[in-house]
């Protein structure tokens, strides 16, 4: 019976809120697990965690990760990167010697910022971003989401941006519109199956807390539960669309996330210069362990 290390963080966690629970299996090496035992891991873990990482050191400084859900192999997944690389640095002094880790994804290299001594965070480069045309209309846009269509703010565009993973970002009007949307799983999932979809990120600069510039909301039915309620991969695809349509000059913000008015879970957004896109999105946080053991597989 093969047995793993295995750690269950809460990524984006805060005093006052939960963060988003990631499942961390550590390994001696790429090809000490199969495709079908990560699976069957990220399975049997659904409703406990929203992914799960499978992670190994290639070298002093470099690491190789794959994630996955309880229904499939994620391309990447921000909040897990967040947690196991801020779990890392804390446990490990070898680790946390390096001021930028290389982590090998599917979507490239990505550096790791290590700031936990200043900021008590780590910091992800987000994979570059891919641009794509929206092929929905607003109607379907609004019946999928259950959302009315007097609620998005029709003065700010959707975008469709692949930043690890095909996200749609929908503008809302007011803090209320984006904390009391209920929307339905199945609907969501057929929508994002039908124009495949990873994440759907709706937002506002209607915020809580005046500190933070954004309250977003993030779903994810295609990996199998309908919200993440503290997300890398999504807020960045939002950064990159905001940039883009001029609306963000890529200094450093606070999003809020999640449905609870008074206790989100903070992301942090900042960026450095691209020559090819104008900028690279940088999204950054800490984490809690609150399991560590082995996984019997």
């Amino acid at each position: 019976m093969p047995s793993f290390q295995f750690k269950k963080i809460d990524a984006f966690a805060t005093p006052t809120s939960a963060g988003n629970p990631a499942g961390l299996v550590l390994l001696d090496s790429p090809g000490s697990i199969s495709d079908a035992q990560m699976q069957r891991i990220a399975a049997e873990l659904q409703g406990f965690v929203s992914e799960v990482a499978f992670l190994s050191r290639t070298a002093p400084g470099v690491f190789h990760v794959r994630y996955f859900s309880s229904e499939r192999e994620v391309q990447f997944c921000g909040h897990a990167t967040v947690g196991m690389m801020y779990d890392l640095i804390k446990a490990d002094p070898v680790v946390a010697q390096h001021s930028v880790i290389q982590l090998h994804t599917n979507k490239g290299v990505l550096p790791v910022e290590n700031k936990v001594a200043q900021e008590d965070a780590v910091f992800i480069h987000a994979p570059t971003p891919i641009y794509s045309a929206i092929e929905m209309g607003l109607d379907e846009i609004c019946l999928a989401m259950n959302i009315a269509l007097d609620q998005i703010d029709q003065s700010v565009p959707l975008g469709l941006v692949n930043a690890g993973n095909q996200t749609l970002c929908i503008p809302m009007k007011s803090l209320s519109d984006v904390t009391e949307l209920r929307p339905d799983f199945d609907a969501v999932l057929k929508f994002c199956q039908r124009f495949d979809l990873d994440v759907i990120t709706i937002f506002t600069t209607d915020t809580s807390n005046s500190q933070n510039q954004i309250r977003s909301r993030v779903f994810a039915a295609t990996f199998g539960y309908l919200e993440d309620p503290a997300t890398g991969s999504g807020n960045a695809a939002l950064g990159y669309h905001l940039h883009r349509i001029g609306k963000w000059d890529g200094s450093a913000i606070r999003i809020e996330q999640n449905s609870e008015l008074s206790n989100p879970n903070i992301v942090s957004l900042a960026s450095i210069a691209d020559l090819e896109h104008g900028i690279r999105v940088i999204f950054g946080g800490g984490a809690v362990t609150r399991i560590s053991g082995q996984y019997h597989l």
